[in-house]
């Protein structure tokens, strides 16, 4: 048997795979070390290296590729070696279709693996927890940290998520196998360090992390075994808002009887005392502890709600969309434009409407004799719901928001609301429109100004500029779009 050296990564594996399989070397006769093998076992095995033959032409299925990826970062240190297998089976052996086995025990094994790596790699998505350092002096950047203590070797795998997500910030997350750092425009990676190497000082965002949590938390919901799962108990530790878990899973069955007793509060008297008169309140259970906890944070800027609104996990959007996007123009607007949810470039960017939707708003509203650059433009959804499509190339086509996913997102709307206080307010399309008149309002119905509306001076509801690029007949979106712009004329004094 001959060992092969190896590093501890998949690309370093599979350039060896490669060499072994073009000469058919046998699973049986290779083992595989990429420096974690516990000592003593193999150490007196001579190292043999890579043999250089007349080569064989080897080819592997991309399913198997993409699979052995995921694999590649578990701690199992068999995996390389059942790696080697699957692949000498498919491709020497001739088991083309082996993947699609999976009552076989390598296959199952290899799936299970993955499944644990995706698993793995959302907990870290979910449970990383950034706390402030300072500001960096060179390029005014804030600087924040993370300590996280993953079960695999997913850092590289999942630091793309947070570049991604956390662009406009430098940080890094610390682990005991590997660190990530992001600049602004590299993202880096250096060797893990022990816990308390790492910053262990609090700050102002686990503070909005447990009010958050507390609030949400819905005593009326609690499944223990359930919440166990989706947040073992082993993350707890690293995780601000996990002080508050054994209190509030003991009060739970106290609080649920309260909300029973209590029934619908009408008057919400508490919240209304905290929310200036024009912006609505909405009665469901679902939205009223957000509600009341962004209705409180009146000592926030807009800025820092919306560093906080960043972190939000609340629908499952979030899990797909590159960033949040939220408003942008004055914050002592006259006018608010409120449309559905950022589109394609809108995700990529993290601005709203610069989309081709986005230039046909600004074309009209340039039409309409109004400036752009004097009104606050924002959505009602935060994040970018989109479905994949095959069509030469793979697309990411725009996918409505749910009923439930708009109220989880609700609460951010209504604090721009607060912070802004707009006179009067556009509202594009059916998904704003409802988002804060109801779910019986219809634009073909009462599209136009709005008499008596609750939520400011005036109210325009019209058409998302979205649908305008849908019409195909050139005279009808002629027509459209002077009707468009004749609503957005509405919204002059």
């Amino acid at each position: 048997m001959q060992t092969i050296t190896i590093e501890r990564n998949f690309q370093s594996w599979r350039d060896a795979a490669r060499s072994q399989l073009q000469l058919a070397t046998s699973p049986d006769d290779v083992f595989w070390d990429d420096g974690t093998a516990e000592g003593g076992l193999f150490s007196a095995m001579e190292t043999v290296p890579i043999l250089v033959g007349e080569p064989r032409e080897v080819r592997l299925p991309r399913d198997f590729v993409d699979l052995a990826k995921w694999v590649a970062c578990h701690v199992d240190q068999d995996r390389w070696s059942l790696l080697y297998r699957i692949a000498w089976r498919i491709a020497i052996n001739d088991e083309r279709h082996l993947l699609n086995l999976e009552t076989d025990n390598d296959v199952r094994r290899v799936y299970a693996m993955a499944k644990e790596i995706r698993r793995d790699r959302h907990k870290m998505t979910a449970f990383v927890r950034f706390r402030k350092t300072g500001i960096n002096p060179e390029n005014d950047r804030e600087q924040f940290v993370a300590w996280f203590e993953p079960d695999n070797f997913i850092v590289e795998l999942t630091a793309p998520f947070f570049k991604n997500r956390f662009t406009s910030m430098d940080w890094s997350i610390l682990t005991p196998d590997c660190c990530a750092h992001w600049d602004g425009k590299n993202l880096s990676f250096t060797p893990g360090i022990s816990k308390h190497e790492a910053p262990q000082t609090e700050d102002a965002l686990d503070n909005y992390w447990r009010s958050y949590y507390s609030h949400i938390f819905n005593p009326a919901r609690l499944k223990l075994n359930a919440m166990r799962a989706e947040m073992p108990v082993k993350y707890w530790k690293n995780l601000p808002e996990a002080s508050l878990i054994a209190e509030l899973t003991k009060k739970a069955s106290l609080r649920m009887t309260d909300m029973i007793d209590a029934g619908v509060n009408e008057s919400r008297a508490h919240v209304r005392e905290k929310i200036p008169a024009g912006v609505p309140i909405f009665e469901t259970h679902e939205n009223r502890d957000p509600i009341e906890v962004l209705a409180q944070a009146d000592s926030l800027s807009l800025k820092e709600i919306v560093d906080f609104g960043s972190t939000c996990q609340a629908c499952g959007i979030c899990e797909n969309a590159t960033q949040p996007v939220f408003g942008e123009g004055p914050e002592d607007a006259d006018i608010m434009i409120i449309g559905e949810q950022p589109g394609d470039m809108e995700d990529i960017t993290g601005r709203p409407f610069i989309g081709p939707a986005g230039k046909l708003l600004d074309d009209a509203l340039e039409l309409a004799g109004l400036n752009r650059s004097k009104i606050y433009v924002t959505n009602s959804v935060k994040g970018f719901k989109w479905k994949s499509t095959q069509q030469g190339r793979k697309r990411r086509l725009h996918d409505t928001a749910n009923r439930g996913e708009v109220t989880k997102c609700k609460p951010w709307l209504l604090t721009e609301l607060l912070k802004v206080q707009p006179r009067k307010i556009i509202l594009l399309g059916a998904t704003a429109s409802k988002a804060l008149l109801g779910n019986e309002f219809k634009i073909t119905d009462q599209r136009g100004v709005l008499s008596n509306s609750p939520i400011a001076e005036k109210v325009v509801a019209t058409i998302h500029p979205s649908s305008l690029l849908r019409i195909q007949d050139e005279s009808a979106k002629q027509i459209e779009t002077g009707r468009f712009i004749s609503d957005l004329k509405l919204a002059k004094d």
